[in-house]
């Protein structure tokens, strides 16, 4: 029996690990560049932003070609799209931590 696919129309599906760790990526930055607003929080959201992009960088060297099925880079740009949908800074913060965690579920990951 095949997963139900979430729903993502208009949305590039990663086919990839390699893929779906650059659609992650660019979320990540889009959180940390609306982060960086919260002027006590930017050390803090450089070094969440740095931490989470290294670990998925890991995954990427290790897993970079391997095919992702369809509903797995259906669920990774789906919350890498929601994530750049956030326009408060404080929501943003906590998806930096968020974002990537989902991700390396998906990819059947340890976050």
């Amino acid at each position: 029996m095949q997963p139900d696919v979430p729903a993502a129309e208009g949305l590039t599906l990663p086919t990839t690990v390699a893929d779906a760790v650059a659609i992650a990526v660019d979320g990540l930055d889009a959180l940390a560049a609306l982060g960086e607003d919260v002027e006590d929080e930017w050390q803090y959201v450089q070094d969440l932003s740095e931490a989470w992009q290294s670990r998925l960088a890991e995954v990427e060297a290790a897993r970079g070609t391997e095919a992702l099925d369809e509903a797995r880079g259906a669920a990774i740009a789906r919350v890498s799209h929601e994530a750049r949908s956030i326009g408060d800074p404080h929501r943003a913060i906590d998806w930096l931590s968020t974002l990537p965690q989902v991700v390396l579920v998906a990819l059947g990951e340890r976050p």
